[in-house]
């Protein structure tokens, strides 16, 4: 970033932001995806498939970008989503995002993978937030994952179901983040010895660097060669539709099932009891060559959109993103990337900022299609580029 440009304010200034300070593994393992990131890319491009109808001369005087998003009043259509380690980009950073979410009243999602445990974030915030389960092989660990949360105060469950194998995500082999060898290591030493500001905001004062919501379970909490072992042998490549109704069973709150990318699954899903449904390919970090969240979410909507909420999950930069998502039909959006670039580049402050600006992005675009609700935002204010 130029020394001229102090102020960020897009996607990009603040990913730029984050590459700069963090470890080179670290801002991969964020930044990249599987195989060879087609749809990685497609995620953004395919946005601009859409554009927008300028309407003029409508009462825009009091745009009000706040809707509902499951059953709780938010600041805009946006959540953010879950994010696994995200307390390794920035000091204790699950918590970071929840205030920052607080904030703006948009609700926050704590991954079971998080380096913040469920109960921490919310004696931070006061405040119920979403929590992100992942179907393990051991389901008296499902069942503690879930009573900790409904014991935080969770009562909004995101499942993720596009997990069955980790996707090959290629530039965590390149640098070394995922080798045991002594090339590796010692890499993965080099890039942390570059980034003096992340080893002292994160690698010494943001410790324990444990996952949070497993340390009851793993045998050794303070080895994150341990976590990785038992997650690894944890991923469920068995699950099927049965167990989202044993799931229906034992969470009494709402369940949003994301990962969902074509017609038929999103209709499983609903027959299965779930409240909502994200469509989402994981941000590209697990089949390469799916097609874009975007491209899909309109046929989704018109299957499933009265029945259930919708939302979109993948390649969201701005305010107009969140806009044509709403307009194809969503309910409202995720966001990941984005935040965690922010928070790693410009800390708590700048997630605020960042998420002010994104808010200001759609007022000021609802203004300019001649529309002041969110419920406004309908097919009329869309067409194919």
């Amino acid at each position: 970033m130029s020394i001229f440009n102090v102020n960020p304010v897009s996607t990009g200034d603040y990913r730029r932001l984050a590459k700069r300070r963090l470890p080179r593994f670290l801002f991969d393992y964020i930044d990249g995806g599987a195989n060879a990131e087609r749809t990685l890319l497609s995620n953004s491009s395919d946005f601009e498939h859409y554009r927008l109808v300028q309407r003029v001369m409508k009462n825009v005087e009091n745009v009000d970008t706040s809707t509902t998003l499951a059953g709780q009043k938010a600041g805009m259509p946006v959540a953010l989503a879950p994010v696994g380690m995200a307390g390794m980009f920035a000091r204790r950073g699950e918590v970071q995002g929840a205030r920052s979410a607080q904030k703006l009243n948009i609700p926050f999602t704590c991954s079971t993978l998080g380096i913040c445990s469920v109960d921490e974030i919310t004696a931070a915030t006061g405040e119920p937030i979403w929590f992100q389960l992942y179907m393990l092989r051991d389901r008296d660990v499902v069942q503690s994952l879930l009573d900790r949360a409904r014991n935080a105060g969770c009562d909004t469950l995101v499942f993720t179901v596009d997990l069955a194998v980790a996707g090959l995500r290629l530039r965590d082999f390149r640098n070394g983040m995922l080798g045991s060898n002594p090339a590796s290591k010692i890499s993965r030493l080099a890039q942390i010895m570059t980034s003096p500001a992340w080893v002292m905001d994160v690698g010494i004062k943001g410790k324990p660097h444990t996952i949070g919501n497993l340390d009851k379970v793993v045998p050794d909490p303070d080895d994150l060669n341990a976590y990785k072992a038992f997650i690894e042998s944890q991923f469920d490549p068995t699950v099927t539709w049965d167990d989202i109704a044993w799931l229906r069973s034992i969470w009494p709150g709402k369940i949003i099932i994301k990962g969902l990318m074509e017609v038929d699954d999103a209709l499983a899903a609903v027959n299965a009891g779930a409240d909502g449904i994200v469509v989402s390919n994981h941000g590209g970090r697990q089949l390469d060559s799916v097609a874009s969240s975007i491209a899909k979410l309109p046929a989704i909507v018109q299957a499933v959109g009265g029945n259930t909420e919708v939302y979109l999950d993948g390649g969201v930069r701005d305010g107009t993103d969140v806009i044509k998502a709403v307009a194809l039909g969503a309910t409202g959006v995720l966001i990941g990337r984005p935040w965690i670039w922010a928070m790693a580049g410009a800390g708590e402050t700048g997630l605020c900022n960042y998420l002010s600006t994104l808010q200001k992005e759609i007022q000021t675009t609802m203004a300019l299609l001649g529309v002041q609700r969110i419920e406004d935002v309908t097919a009329e204010v869309i067409e194919a580029a």
